[in-house]
């Protein structure tokens, strides 16, 4: 009981000093529900036949050092040690020795009290395989899905390894992918419990013989259900649209529209989700996402775009100014079209990124953007989610942090991109791929 409890002033343990009605300390978790009410008298301990001091600010006796005899230095009592006597002189049974506590045992190594669980670690490092077990596995089938800690155990169905245990990471929380000249790079960030985002690329032959290269970025809107779920839909769907159009002569501008729409639709579907679904999340909206993609050609390059993420052009010799390509789907871009703020004063607003423009079946209207550059040199075009661009926002700043050679290094070039947006902080996933231009020929990939 509260009431029944000694007030003390400090810790038994650590003397960390205490406030009133304290049931554990702070500091050390010492449970203050077991200290004995402090008797009138102080008890004595006997140290070769004398009594010792009365005993510190927090009632507990401490090691005494003997006088040391000339030549030889002081002895320094442990608790085990001393022999101890109650209140009323009658002797107290003397402690057990005791082996320090190992590496990860709930006594604490300083106070010797027991805490309620064993202190967790901020990460789990994986479990070492038993190489005596690991030598007696047969070698698993070609194909089959290996353990990324043992190396050695068949992973089961439900992704967790049957030789050591260890629960294997999710495929989307770390995506790379290359397809000939045109590459991207997916991570879940610092911050997300999953990977939200989702890519497709391609390369394709137009009817006159020219290389054309695509990709799309999809976020997932967060706030939405199943947003993975969205943004893989309306990637990959977008994709396979280009990839079928633009080898037929559709102008990729109109293949751009055209795909926009197929991955509406596609996401649309995903919200006709059976009843007993709904009825275990009734309260939460449609499935939807952004989307952002690119078309290079020879000489032409066309973007498209719902949403807030974005697409960049950075010159190659970086002797003329990069250029974004996109305008937001946001609340902060509506702002600044109304001329009500200017671009600083939206995106410092705390509502800047609420979108009004996204791939759902709640969306209010679908108004796929689409818009044709012709460079007149040599760049890259990078496509994005707002992982990426919220570290790198104006064009000038995504220019810097692009690598000078991303044009023939795409892949590299887009974990650069990655690996500074996780530098920065990594508050959200992170998806950027690149698209040399002009689309090189077929065969030339990264370098």
């Amino acid at each position: 009981m509260m009431s029944q409890m000694p007030q003390l002033s400090a810790c038994p343990s650590c003397e960390e000093p205490l406030e009133s009605g304290d049931r554990f300390c702070g500091a050390c978790g010492y449970d203050l529900s077991a200290v004995p009410e402090r008797p009138a008298d102080n008890p004595t301990i006997v140290m070769n036949g004398q009594a010792s001091p009365p005993a510190g600010p927090a009632g507990a006796a401490r090691p005494a050092a003997e006088p040391a005899a000339p030549g030889r230095p002081a002895t320094v009592h442990q608790p085990a040690d001393l022999q101890g006597t109650d209140p009323g002189g009658r002797e107290l049974p003397s402690p057990a020795p005791q082996s320090p506590p190992s590496a990860g045992s709930p006594l604490s190594p300083a106070s010797g009290v027991r805490f309620d669980r064993p202190p967790e670690p901020d990460e789990y490092p994986l479990q070492a395989p038993d190489p005596r077990i690991a030598a007696e596995l047969p070698t698993p089938p070609e194909g089959t899905r290996v353990c990324v800690a043992c190396r050695a155990g068949r992973v089961d169905d439900d992704g967790y390894c049957e030789n050591c245990g260890h629960a294997q990471p999710r495929e989307r929380d770390h995506m790379e992918h290359e397809a000939g000249p045109v590459a991207a790079v997916s991570d879940r960030g610092l911050r997300h419990h999953r990977n939200e985002d989702a890519f497709s690329l391609g390369c394709v032959t137009l009817p006159d013989g020219s290389p054309a290269t695509v990709a799309i970025v999809c976020d997932g809107v967060s706030s939405a259900t199943r947003p993975d779920d969205a943004s893989l839909a309306a990637s990959r769907v977008a994709g396979e649209a280009l990839l079928a159009a633009l080898p037929a002569g559709t102008h990729p501008q109109q293949a751009m529209h055209e795909a926009i729409v197929a991955a509406s639709h596609a996401v649309n579907a995903l919200a006709e989700e059976p009843a007993t679904a709904r009825e275990h999340a009734p309260h939460q909206n449609a499935p939807a996402c952004t989307l952002v993609g690119a078309v290079v050609t020879s000489g032409l390059l066309v973007v498209g775009w719902v949403g807030d993420s974005r697409a960049y052009w950075v010159p190659v010799d970086r002797s003329s100014p990069p250029a974004r390509l996109t305008e937001d789907d946001s609340w902060a871009a509506q702002m600044v079209a109304a001329g009500l703020m200017n671009e600083a004063e939206a995106y410092a607003d705390e509502r800047a990124h609420a979108i009004t423009g996204w791939l759902g079946a709640d969306a209010y209207e679908l108004e796929p953007h689409t818009a044709s550059f012709k460079p007149d040199r040599p760049g890259v075009v990078v496509v994005c989610t707002d992982g990426l661009w919220n570290y790198a926002e104006a064009a000038e700043e995504m220019a810097e942090v692009v690598p000078l050679d991303a044009a023939v290094r795409p892949l590299h070039g887009a974990r650069v991109l990655v690996g500074h947006a996780l530098d920065g902080g990594g508050h959200d996933n992170v998806t950027v791929a690149l698209l040399p231009f002009p689309a090189p020929p077929q065969g030339a990939g990264s370098a």
